[in-house]
């Protein structure tokens, strides 16, 4: 919860900074009039570990799709989830943002997942910082719920390239 708080006081604080992912082709300080797509690597317990592809839509909307899947021996692990996320009024350094995710875990020998709450549920904060070049590092912290019961505050992040 404390990391909750400090995310959100670290957004707030930064509410007057203007930010806005730019693409290669673009300055940091204009809006879209077009969707702009990144591809890259994500890693969180909500939507998961493995590659990314992020669309940010002309409006101040994004969404994200990660997945990930590797086979050691006879266990199988793989993990599937999505992200939507709404700015919030930004410029040219940092974009801020609510999101939310929902992803499924599995672990274990093919037909049986190993892991007690397979199925998570999250919502929260995240910041993203363009660099020079159309690649953006971002982080968040997302209060997370597992199908088993559980909730905690965990963080995720991120690194995409946009084009």
């Amino acid at each position: 919860m404390k990391t909750l708080l400090i995310a959100l006081c670290f957004i707030v604080a930064k509410g007057s900074v203007q930010a806005q992912v730019a693409s290669p082709d673009r300055s940091a300080n204009q809006r879209f009039d077009r969707p702009i797509f990144g591809l890259g690597l994500s890693a969180g317990p909500v939507t998961g570990f493995g590659f990314s592809f992020r669309e940010h839509l002309p409006a101040e909307i994004a969404y994200e799709i990660v997945g990930g899947i590797v086979k050691v021996d006879e266990k199988l692990h793989y993990n599937f989830g999505g992200e939507l996320q709404i700015d919030f009024p930004h410029g040219e350094e940092i974009r801020a943002y609510v999101a939310a995710g929902m992803g499924f875990f599995y672990s274990g020998p093919p037909g049986q997942n190993d892991l007690n709450g397979p199925l998570r549920i999250g919502a929260g904060f995240g910041v993203e910082k363009g660099i020079p070049g159309g690649i953006s590092v971002a982080g968040e912290v997302l209060l997370t719920y597992f199908s088993d019961g559980t909730i905690l505050p965990l963080p995720q992040a991120g690194i995409h390239y946009y084009f």
